[in-house]
């Protein structure tokens, strides 16, 4: 079964705290989005492989190691966007796709409505973005398009999650590595982290 990894690192706790204010306006919830995105990134890549190769330095030649696998990352559409520079910080050469999904509010079940992948996206190892794993059903969504699309190697990163969206993707998608700041408490009856930080679009666009 894929694993679900809480990085508890204080860094990315404080950021965390920052994040879930009320107080904190929709500039610096953006740049608080990216730079846990970006520790968060840390992290996931932990266990990239690398090759050595010989680089010479301007004292003499020695062995470095470096990466050959080729990464893709995926937003969901709107709000992991907002993670999305933070992984290009660490991943510049990644190619980025783009899947569009929205969660019904009456039934919370996932609605696909835009999809565009790197035509190689197969070779690479793929990097699913989403500030929030609620329910589970929108993540879960993506990763089968991914897979239909033969996307072997993939992880779910996101900054919060409920246990009900941990189990339903270790359910559904038994191979998928979760990568996450926090795992909260539960989900209210309309489908929201509890005590989570509210809408993660609106907050990242202003649009509520």
């Amino acid at each position: 079964m894929g694993s679900c990894n809480v990085i508890e690192h204080p860094l990315l706790q404080h950021k965390i705290g920052m994040l879930r204010s009320v107080e904190t306006g929709n500039k610096e919830f953006r740049e608080l989005v990216e730079e846990i995105a970006t520790l968060i990134c840390y992290e996931a890549t932990r266990d990239v492989a690398t090759v050595d190769a010989p680089v010479e330095t301007p004292i003499k030649r020695t062995m470095c190691k470096f990466i050959e696998k080729k990464f893709a990352i995926v937003p969901i559409m709107r709000a992991g966007i907002g993670m999305l520079n933070g992984l290009l910080n660490l991943m510049p050469t990644a190619k980025v796709g783009h899947i569009g999904l929205y969660r019904d509010p009456e039934t919370l079940r996932a609605v696909e409505y835009y999809c565009k992948l790197p035509a190689d996206i197969e070779e690479r190892e793929v990097f699913l973005i989403d500030p929030m794993l609620a329910t589970g059903n929108t993540a879960s969504e993506a990763i089968k398009y991914l897979q239909a699309r033969h996307v072997r190697k993939l992880k779910l990163l996101c900054l919060i999650a409920a246990p009900e969206g941990i189990a339903k993707i270790q359910e559904e998608h038994p191979g998928v590595d979760i990568y996450t700041a926090t795992c909260d408490e539960y989900l209210n009856d309309h489908g929201y982290i509890v005590p989570g930080l509210g809408d993660a679009g609106d907050r990242l666009f202003g649009t509520k």
